[in-house]
């Protein structure tokens, strides 16, 4: 009897060590992942990158001067390489940036899926600059969404601004047939834009921070920093994150 209460006691103690053992791996791994890094600096695009995305991309204008797409495209530092880049398209009613056509062109060439941007002036009407866009801007299967710029009110009541918001994108919603994306910095959004552009998908601009923009709603782009470097972009660039898988951003994408 004696030696069958030992056995007994010791594939109790065994089970009890196995458990410990899972319980302690368990939670060395947890903790592991919880106290990662969110930001990590990557010296070749010279700032510190968000880690728990996997798509990244910049933003550019006629301020990036030339650019060759094709460097932008080839260049890779570990795990992170340009996946998408926005160009600035059109500005108010009559401006087109002067380095659109190039930009727009020379992205798809080097096989960087583009996306264009409308700068908006809130003391203008809507309408006039959904057009100017429209006229300028022509989208194929494979490219981003539309995207509205509206991060100045100008003067404008808060009224006047939110309605000629609306009717930039109700024209080009009709136009493209899909919901622009609204470009803007966290504050901006929740001070005159919250609670009436709701459902459309949101860019958020929000420096200096970890893991995530500090935003109450849902948001699809984050632009973290603005001072990238790139190769074959001579100037600082923007660079931003995609909220979302592969599968996710190829569902973003024109099909037509």
């Amino acid at each position: 009897m004696a030696k069958k209460k030992r056995k007994k006691f010791s594939s109790t103690f065994t089970f009890f060590l196995l458990l410990f053992a899972v319980i302690a791996t368990g939670t060395y791994f947890v903790t592991k992942y919880l106290n990662r890094p969110k930001f990590v600096r990557y010296k070749d695009f010279g700032i510190d990158i968000p880690v728990n995305y996997t798509i990244h991309g910049i933003d550019v204008s006629r301020h990036q001067s030339i650019i060759d797409w094709e460097d932008v495209q080839s260049m890779q530092s570990d795990d992170v390489r340009i996946g998408f880049g926005f160009m600035k398209a059109t500005e108010g009613i009559m401006s087109v940036d002067a380095r659109f056509k190039k930009n727009w062109f020379e992205a798809k060439k080097a096989g960087i899926p583009r996306g264009a941007y409308h700068f908006f002036n809130a003391g203008k009407s809507g309408k006039a600059q959904a057009r100017n866009f429209i006229q300028t801007v022509h989208l194929e299967a494979g490219d981003l969404p539309p995207v509205l710029d509206v991060e100045q009110i100008r003067g404008t009541s808060v009224i006047n601004l939110q309605q000629r918001v609306s009717d930039w994108i109700t024209l080009v919603e009709e136009h493209y047939n899909v919901k622009p994306i609204i470009y803007t910095n966290a504050d901006f959004y929740e001070n005159y834009l919250a609670g009436k552009f709701d459902d459309y998908p949101l860019w958020v601009a929000h420096y200096l921070v970890k893991d995530k923009p500090r935003i109450k709603r849902k948001w699809i782009f984050w632009q973290h920093n603005e001072t990238g470097r790139v190769n074959g972009i001579r100037a600082f660039v923007d660079f931003n994150v995609f909220n979302g898988d592969s599968t996710d951003f190829q569902n973003l994408l024109m099909k037509n």
